[in-house]
């Protein structure tokens, strides 16, 4: 019994990674990790 839903976890994990792969979600590793590194917010800070 363990054995089937061994193999059927890790063809839903084979699955999922595909379509990871498929829809782009490793196109950019390493504008996450910029994107932290600068402010975009521009707001005027108010000082009393």
């Amino acid at each position: 019994m363990l054995i089937p839903v061994a193999l059927g976890l890790g063809f839903v994990g084979l699955l999922g990674f595909l379509w990871a792969l498929k829809s782009g979600q490793f196109d950019d590793l390493d504008g996450a990790a910029h994107r932290i590194l600068f402010d975009d917010d521009e707001q005027p800070k108010t000082g009393a």
